[in-house]
Protein backbone atom coordinates (compact mmCIF):
# COMPACT_ATOMS: atom_id res chain seq x y z
CA UNK A 1 0.00 0.00 0.00
CA UNK A 2 1.33 3.26 -1.00
CA UNK A 3 1.25 6.22 1.22
CA UNK A 4 0.21 9.29 0.42
CA UNK A 5 2.50 12.54 1.39
CA UNK A 6 1.47 16.26 1.10
CA UNK A 7 4.33 18.53 0.93
CA UNK A 8 2.34 22.02 2.44
CA UNK A 9 2.53 25.11 -0.03
CA UNK A 10 5.11 27.76 0.52
CA UNK A 11 2.07 30.01 1.70
CA UNK A 12 1.06 27.27 4.16
CA UNK A 13 4.79 26.61 5.03
CA UNK A 14 5.24 30.06 5.60
CA UNK A 15 2.09 30.61 7.47
CA UNK A 16 3.03 27.86 10.00
CA UNK A 17 6.30 29.47 11.02
CA UNK A 18 5.10 32.83 11.78
CA UNK A 19 2.40 30.88 13.78
CA UNK A 20 4.87 29.28 15.49
CA UNK A 21 7.12 32.78 16.00
CA UNK A 22 4.14 34.56 17.56
CA UNK A 23 3.22 31.20 20.01
CA UNK A 24 7.14 31.52 20.79
CA UNK A 25 7.20 35.46 21.53
CA UNK A 26 3.57 35.76 23.31
CA UNK A 27 4.46 36.01 26.50
CA UNK A 28 6.72 39.01 25.38
CA UNK A 29 4.01 40.57 23.44
CA UNK A 30 1.74 39.76 26.33
CA UNK A 31 3.72 41.41 28.91
CA UNK A 32 4.50 44.11 26.28
CA UNK A 33 0.82 44.75 26.05
CA UNK A 34 -0.16 44.65 29.49
CA UNK A 35 2.81 46.43 31.29
CA UNK A 36 3.79 49.01 28.49
CA UNK A 37 1.15 49.85 25.76
CA UNK A 38 -1.76 49.61 28.18
CA UNK A 39 -0.62 51.92 30.68
CA UNK A 40 0.58 54.20 28.14
CA UNK A 41 -2.98 54.66 26.66
CA UNK A 42 -3.86 54.88 30.26
CA UNK A 43 -2.17 57.58 30.76
CA UNK A 44 -2.49 59.71 27.92
CA UNK A 45 -6.31 59.31 28.42
CA UNK A 46 -5.82 60.07 32.24
CA UNK A 47 -3.51 63.49 31.35
CA UNK A 48 -7.14 64.62 29.62
CA UNK A 49 -9.30 64.19 33.28
CA UNK A 50 -9.39 64.99 36.53
CA UNK A 51 -8.88 61.88 38.29
CA UNK A 52 -8.58 61.27 41.61
CA UNK A 53 -7.81 58.03 41.85
CA UNK A 54 -10.65 57.25 44.07
CA UNK A 55 -13.59 58.46 41.78
CA UNK A 56 -14.45 57.91 38.12
CA UNK A 57 -11.87 59.95 35.91
CA UNK A 58 -13.84 63.19 34.58
CA UNK A 59 -12.78 64.57 30.87
CA UNK A 60 -11.72 68.06 31.02
CA UNK A 61 -9.70 68.36 27.50
CA UNK A 62 -6.09 69.96 27.72
CA UNK A 63 -7.03 71.54 31.04
CA UNK A 64 -4.19 70.41 33.08
CA UNK A 65 -1.83 70.98 30.65
CA UNK A 66 -3.19 74.62 30.52
CA UNK A 67 -2.76 74.69 34.43
CA UNK A 68 0.59 73.59 34.19
CA UNK A 69 2.12 76.78 32.89
CA UNK A 70 0.54 78.66 35.19
CA UNK A 71 1.30 76.48 37.96
CA UNK A 72 4.40 78.23 40.21
CA UNK A 73 5.44 75.45 41.98
CA UNK A 74 5.76 73.38 38.39
CA UNK A 75 8.23 76.56 37.58
CA UNK A 76 10.38 75.74 40.08
CA UNK A 77 10.50 71.94 39.77
CA UNK A 78 11.65 72.87 36.20
CA UNK A 79 14.09 75.37 37.45
CA UNK A 80 15.53 72.94 39.74
CA UNK A 81 15.75 69.87 36.96
CA UNK A 82 17.33 72.25 34.27
CA UNK A 83 20.07 73.38 36.77
CA UNK A 84 20.64 69.96 38.41
CA UNK A 85 20.36 68.52 34.55
CA UNK A 86 22.94 70.74 33.12
CA UNK A 87 25.47 71.14 35.86
CA UNK A 88 25.42 67.18 36.43
CA UNK A 89 25.33 66.03 32.69
CA UNK A 90 28.64 69.04 31.90
CA UNK A 91 30.54 67.92 34.90
CA UNK A 92 29.96 64.47 34.93
CA UNK A 93 31.49 64.29 31.27
CA UNK A 94 34.09 66.10 31.83
CA UNK A 95 35.49 64.12 34.78
CA UNK A 96 34.46 60.70 32.66
CA UNK A 97 36.95 61.57 30.06
CA UNK A 98 39.67 62.71 32.30
CA UNK A 99 39.02 59.52 34.07
CA UNK A 100 39.33 56.84 31.10
CA UNK A 101 42.11 58.87 29.53
CA UNK A 102 43.93 58.55 32.87
CA UNK A 103 43.56 54.87 33.04
CA UNK A 104 43.79 54.20 29.74
CA UNK A 105 47.68 53.93 30.67
CA UNK A 106 49.69 50.81 31.31
CA UNK A 107 50.08 51.95 34.90
CA UNK A 108 50.45 49.31 37.56
CA UNK A 109 47.36 49.05 39.92
CA UNK A 110 45.51 50.29 36.63
CA UNK A 111 43.21 47.24 37.13
CA UNK A 112 42.69 48.05 40.88
CA UNK A 113 41.71 51.91 40.18
CA UNK A 114 39.14 50.86 37.44
CA UNK A 115 37.70 48.52 39.79
CA UNK A 116 37.34 50.94 42.40
CA UNK A 117 35.94 53.70 39.91
CA UNK A 118 33.43 51.34 38.70
CA UNK A 119 32.26 49.75 42.22
CA UNK A 120 29.87 53.11 43.06
CA UNK A 121 27.57 51.95 40.22
CA UNK A 122 26.76 48.61 42.06
CA UNK A 123 25.75 50.30 45.23
CA UNK A 124 21.73 50.26 46.00
CA UNK A 125 20.52 54.19 45.33
CA UNK A 126 19.10 53.82 48.80
CA UNK A 127 22.23 52.84 50.46
CA UNK A 128 24.53 55.59 48.87
CA UNK A 129 21.88 58.54 49.64
CA UNK A 130 21.68 56.79 53.13
CA UNK A 131 25.69 57.15 53.36
CA UNK A 132 25.79 60.39 51.82
CA UNK A 133 23.62 61.82 54.42
CA UNK A 134 25.69 60.90 56.79
CA UNK A 135 28.67 62.47 54.99
CA UNK A 136 26.40 65.85 54.52
CA UNK A 137 25.17 65.79 57.98
CA UNK A 138 25.85 69.22 59.74
CA UNK A 139 27.29 67.81 63.18
CA UNK A 140 28.01 64.39 63.09
CA UNK A 141 29.42 64.40 59.36
CA UNK A 142 32.25 63.15 58.00
CA UNK A 143 33.09 66.01 55.68
CA UNK A 144 32.74 68.62 58.06
CA UNK A 145 34.65 66.66 60.59
CA UNK A 146 37.39 67.15 58.18
CA UNK A 147 37.28 70.71 57.43
CA UNK A 148 36.87 71.10 61.23
CA UNK A 149 40.48 70.22 61.39
CA UNK A 150 40.92 72.91 58.81
CA UNK A 151 39.15 75.22 61.05
CA UNK A 152 36.72 76.01 58.47
CA UNK A 153 32.98 75.54 59.82
CA UNK A 154 31.33 73.75 57.01
CA UNK A 155 27.57 74.09 56.43
CA UNK A 156 24.67 72.21 56.91
CA UNK A 157 24.78 70.89 53.16
CA UNK A 158 21.09 69.66 52.95
CA UNK A 159 19.58 71.96 55.44
CA UNK A 160 20.45 75.33 53.69
CA UNK A 161 18.62 76.10 50.20
CA UNK A 162 21.98 77.52 49.11
CA UNK A 163 24.11 74.31 49.63
CA UNK A 164 21.20 71.55 49.39
CA UNK A 165 21.03 71.28 45.12
CA UNK A 166 24.97 71.98 45.01
CA UNK A 167 25.64 69.08 47.60
CA UNK A 168 23.36 67.09 45.41
CA UNK A 169 24.83 67.58 42.33
CA UNK A 170 28.44 66.78 43.60
CA UNK A 171 26.97 63.21 44.92
CA UNK A 172 25.70 62.60 41.29
CA UNK A 173 29.70 63.10 40.27
CA UNK A 174 30.32 60.29 42.49
CA UNK A 175 28.60 57.67 39.88
CA UNK A 176 30.56 58.14 36.78
CA UNK A 177 32.16 54.44 37.00
CA UNK A 178 30.38 52.98 34.18
CA UNK A 179 30.16 55.73 31.62
CA UNK A 180 33.70 55.64 32.07
CA UNK A 181 34.25 52.15 31.14
CA UNK A 182 32.01 53.15 27.94
CA UNK A 183 34.88 55.94 27.23
CA UNK A 184 37.85 53.40 28.43
CA UNK A 185 36.49 50.91 25.65
CA UNK A 186 36.55 53.61 22.99
CA UNK A 187 40.22 54.93 23.98
CA UNK A 188 41.57 51.46 23.12
CA UNK A 189 39.65 50.62 20.09
CA UNK A 190 41.53 54.30 18.57
CA UNK A 191 44.18 52.86 16.24
CA UNK A 192 47.81 53.38 17.28
CA UNK A 193 49.10 54.36 14.17
CA UNK A 194 47.49 58.08 14.85
CA UNK A 195 49.34 58.63 17.41
CA UNK A 196 52.88 57.59 15.97
CA UNK A 197 51.75 59.86 13.02
CA UNK A 198 51.20 62.45 15.49
CA UNK A 199 54.47 62.03 16.98
CA UNK A 200 56.46 61.97 14.05
CA UNK A 201 54.64 65.52 13.04
CA UNK A 202 55.60 66.62 16.94
CA UNK A 203 52.14 66.96 17.82
CA UNK A 204 51.82 68.25 21.73
CA UNK A 205 50.21 65.84 24.48
CA UNK A 206 46.96 68.73 24.41
CA UNK A 207 47.16 68.51 20.60
CA UNK A 208 46.85 64.92 20.09
CA UNK A 209 43.74 64.82 22.96
CA UNK A 210 42.35 67.27 20.46
CA UNK A 211 42.86 66.42 17.21
CA UNK A 212 42.99 62.50 17.53
CA UNK A 213 41.57 61.02 21.41
CA UNK A 214 38.42 63.62 20.91
CA UNK A 215 37.20 63.00 17.94
CA UNK A 216 37.38 59.07 17.83
CA UNK A 217 35.89 58.84 21.34
CA UNK A 218 33.04 61.22 20.41
CA UNK A 219 30.46 58.59 19.71
CA UNK A 220 30.62 57.03 23.48
CA UNK A 221 30.87 60.37 24.77
CA UNK A 222 27.21 61.25 22.78
CA UNK A 223 26.14 58.25 24.08
CA UNK A 224 26.90 58.94 27.64
CA UNK A 225 25.64 62.61 27.61
CA UNK A 226 22.14 61.30 26.13
CA UNK A 227 22.06 58.80 29.10
CA UNK A 228 23.43 61.22 31.56
CA UNK A 229 20.89 63.84 30.73
CA UNK A 230 18.16 61.23 30.47
CA UNK A 231 18.89 60.21 34.36
CA UNK A 232 19.19 63.38 35.29
CA UNK A 233 16.20 64.50 33.85
CA UNK A 234 13.95 61.82 35.71
CA UNK A 235 16.56 61.90 39.07
CA UNK A 236 13.90 61.14 41.63
CA UNK A 237 14.75 58.47 44.64
CA UNK A 238 17.78 60.19 45.83
CA UNK A 239 16.88 63.67 46.36
CA UNK A 240 13.83 62.13 47.60
CA UNK A 241 15.42 60.27 50.25
CA UNK A 242 17.82 63.27 51.12
CA UNK A 243 15.79 66.42 51.35
CA UNK A 244 12.26 65.48 50.21
CA UNK A 245 12.47 68.72 48.09
CA UNK A 246 13.25 70.79 50.70
CA UNK A 247 14.84 72.87 52.06
CA UNK A 248 12.75 76.02 50.61
CA UNK A 249 11.38 74.41 47.47
CA UNK A 250 15.48 74.47 46.29
CA UNK A 251 15.76 70.67 45.68
CA UNK A 252 11.90 70.34 44.54
CA UNK A 253 12.73 68.32 41.33
CA UNK A 254 9.97 67.93 38.26
CA UNK A 255 9.79 64.00 39.43
CA UNK A 256 9.46 64.88 43.07
CA UNK A 257 6.39 67.04 42.35
CA UNK A 258 5.18 64.88 39.88
CA UNK A 259 5.09 62.12 42.65
CA UNK A 260 3.32 64.72 45.23
CA UNK A 261 0.46 64.90 42.56
CA UNK A 262 -0.01 61.47 42.00
CA UNK A 263 -0.15 60.19 45.13
CA UNK A 264 0.07 62.47 47.79
CA UNK A 265 -2.56 65.13 46.53
CA UNK A 266 -4.48 62.34 44.53
CA UNK A 267 -4.28 64.33 41.27
CA UNK A 268 -3.53 61.47 39.36
CA UNK A 269 -4.77 63.06 36.17
CA UNK A 270 -2.77 66.26 36.72
CA UNK A 271 0.43 64.22 36.99
CA UNK A 272 0.02 62.29 33.69
CA UNK A 273 0.13 65.71 32.20
CA UNK A 274 2.90 65.83 33.86
CA UNK A 275 4.69 62.83 32.77
CA UNK A 276 3.77 63.28 29.58
CA UNK A 277 5.58 66.93 28.83
CA UNK A 278 8.45 65.53 30.73
CA UNK A 279 8.76 63.00 28.03
CA UNK A 280 8.55 65.17 25.11
CA UNK A 281 10.90 67.23 26.69
CA UNK A 282 13.44 64.20 26.41
CA UNK A 283 12.65 63.64 23.15
CA UNK A 284 13.19 67.07 22.16
CA UNK A 285 16.49 67.42 23.84
CA UNK A 286 17.63 64.36 22.68
CA UNK A 287 16.94 65.34 18.87
CA UNK A 288 18.47 68.42 19.62
CA UNK A 289 21.80 66.52 20.49
CA UNK A 290 21.44 64.25 17.78
CA UNK A 291 21.46 67.33 15.70
CA UNK A 292 23.96 68.94 16.25
CA UNK A 293 26.23 66.35 17.29
CA UNK A 294 26.60 65.76 13.21
CA UNK A 295 29.01 68.53 13.81
CA UNK A 296 31.27 67.18 16.56
CA UNK A 297 30.69 63.69 16.13
CA UNK A 298 33.19 61.19 14.31
CA UNK A 299 32.50 58.05 13.35
CA UNK A 300 34.48 55.69 11.99
CA UNK A 301 34.80 53.80 9.28
CA UNK A 302 36.00 50.19 8.95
Amino acid sequence: MLRKFITPKPADHVGIQTLRGLIWVSPWIVGFVLFMLLPIGMSIYYSLTDYSLLEAPVFIGLDNYRELFSDPVFWISVRVTAIYALCSVLLSTIITIALAVLLNNKLRGVGIVRAIVFLPTLVPLVAAALGWMWLYDGEMGLINNLLAKLSIDGPNWLGEKHWALLSLIMMSLWQVGAAMVICLAALQSVPRSLYDAANIDGAQPLSRFRHITLPMISPAVLFNIIIALIWSVQVFAVPYIMTQGGPEDSTRFYTIYLYENAFVYGRMGYASAMAWLQLLTVLGLTAIILRLSRNFVHYRIT
